[in-house]
C-alpha cells in the first residue's frame, strides 16, 4: 500500500480544496507528488508506473500561460502529451477533474480544446463536482458517462476558525444593526460579475441599498474599475487582497447573504464556504447549477437574462422568515458534505482506478 504514488498537477499549496481532498489518500499512505511547473511534472510522470495515478486538475498552466505565444503553447502541449502517454504506457492511470467548462480568460482556445478533448478521451476516470458537467461542456467536448464519477465539492466545515460572533464581526466593519450586508467573496475578476452586483445595488432607492462587502485578491486594473463602478455614493467595505484564514469568519459572519453574480461558472468553492458559515446565497439561474443545487433551500436564483434587474429585486426584499430557514438549511448542507467523508470518496476512486488491470 505504501508504494503507490499519486502525481497531482497543478498542486497549489495554498488551495484549501486540494488540501482537503488529499486528506484520506495521504491517510491511506498514497505518496503524493506535487508540482506546479511542467518541467517538474515531467519528472514526476517519469517515475510513475503500474498501480500509480496521475491526477490532472486545472488545465490552464499547460497552454494558457500569459507569456507564451501560440508556438510556445503548442510545444508545451506536445511535451505534456508525450509525458502522459509514456506514463500510461507503463501502466499509470489518469484521473481528470473538470473544474471549469473552459479556463477563464483563455488565450489559446483551440489548443485548450485540443487538450480537454485529449484528457476526456484517455482519462480512466473523469471526476466532476457538478452532476450536470457533461451537459455543460458538451458544446466543446464529450465525456464518456461510463467514466464520469460525481464527487461533490466538500464543505469547509471545521476548517476555518469560527469563534467570532455575528455582532462582533459586524461591529468590526462599522455596520449598524439595521444595515443589510451583501458579501461578494473571492478573487475580484471580470467574469465574477462584480459590475452586475454594483449595478443591481445602484438601481435601488438610496435608503434601501445594502452595504457591499467585497473581499478577495484584485488586480490593480480591476481595482480601478471597481473604484469607478462604486463611485462616491455606494457604501462598501473592501479588502482587495488575500483574506487570511483567521479573518475569513469575519466577512461571512457579518454578511446577511452572499451573492455570486458569475457570468460563467461550473463550480464555486466560495459557495461552499458560505454554507460552512450558515450564510444564504444567490446564484445565476443556469441549468447546470440548478441540477446540482436546485433542491437547496438556502440558495436563491437570479435571472441571467436581466441579471442586474433580477438581483435588485432580490436584494430589495426583506424576507425574515426565509432567511432564518435558509441559515439552517445552509448549515445542514455544509454538514452533509463534511471534508473527510468527501475525501474518503475520492480515496476510494483512486483505489478503484489503480486496481484496474
Amino acid at each position: 500500500m505504501s508504494d503507490r504514488q499519486l502525481a497531482v498537477f497543478p498542486a497549489y499549496r495554498d488551495n484549501p480544496y486540494l488540501n482537503l481532498m488529499l486528506l484520506a489518500p495521504r491517510a491511506r499512505r498514497w505518496h503524493v507528488l506535487e508540482s506546479l511547473r511542467l518541467e517538474v511534472l515531467e519528472q514526476h510522470l517519469g517515475r510513475l508506473g503500474a498501480g500509480d495515478v496521475f491526477h490532472m486538475h486545472w488545465t490552464a498552466p499547460i497552454v494558457q500561460r500569459a507569456d507564451d505565444d501560440l508556438d510556445a503553447a503548442r510545444v508545451r502541449l506536445d511535451r505534456f502529451r508525450s509525458a502522459v502517454d509514456a506514463a500510461r504506457d507503463r501502466g499509470t492511470r489518469l484521473v481528470w477533474t473538470v473544474h471549469n467548462i473552459l479556463p477563464h480568460d483563455a488565450r489559446h482556445l483551440e489548443l485548450e480544446l485540443e487538450l480537454d478533448r485529449y484528457l476526456a478521451e484517455i482519462a480512466d476516470a473523469v471526476h466532476v463536482m457538478n452532476a450536470a458537467t457533461a451537459a455543460a461542456v458538451a458544446p466543446h467536448y464529450s465525456l464518456d458517462p461510463a467514466r464520469v464519477v460525481h464527487i461533490p465539492h466538500p464543505s469547509y466545515q471545521g476548517v476555518y476558525p469560527s469563534s467570532m460572533t455575528r455582532d462582533d464581526a459586524r461591529a468590526s466593519f462599522g455596520l449598524d444593526p439595521d444595515d443589510h450586508a451583501v458579501l461578494a467573496f473571492g478573487q475580484m475578476r471580470p467574469y465574477k460579475g462584480v459590475d452586475v452586483l454594483v449595478e443591481a445595488v445602484r438601481r435601488l432607492p438610496a435608503d434601501q441599498r445594502p452595504v457591499l462587502l467585497l473581499a478577495g485578491r484584485t488586480s490593480d486594473e480591476d481595482r480601478v474599475a471597481i473604484d469607478r463602478l462604486l463611485g462616491a455614493d455606494l457604501r462598501a467595505v473592501r479588502q482587495h487582497d488575500h483574506v487570511d484564514d483567521v479573518d475569513v469568519q469575519r466577512w461571512f459572519r457579518a454578511a446577511d447573504v452572499a451573492v455570486f453574480p458569475y457570468r460563467r461558472v461550473l463550480n464555486s468553492g466560495s459557495l461552499h464556504l458560505a454554507a460552512s458559515f450558515g450564510v444564504p446565497a444567490v446564484l445565476p439561474d443556469e441549468a447546470h447549477l440548478r441540477a446540482e443545487f436546485g433542491d437547496e433551500g438556502w440558495i436563491r436564483w437570479f435571472d441571467t437574462g436581466d441579471a442586474a434587474g433580477s438581483l435588485a429585486q432580490m436584494l430589495a426584499r426583506e424576507d425574515v422568515e426565509w432567511h432564518a430557514g435558509a441559515v439552517r438549511s445552509a448549515t445542514a448542507a455544509s454538514r452533509r458534505l463534511m471534508p473527510f467523508p468527501v475525501s474518503r470518496r475520492y480515496a476510494d476512486l483512486l483505489d478503484r482506478v489503480s486496481a484496474v488491470g
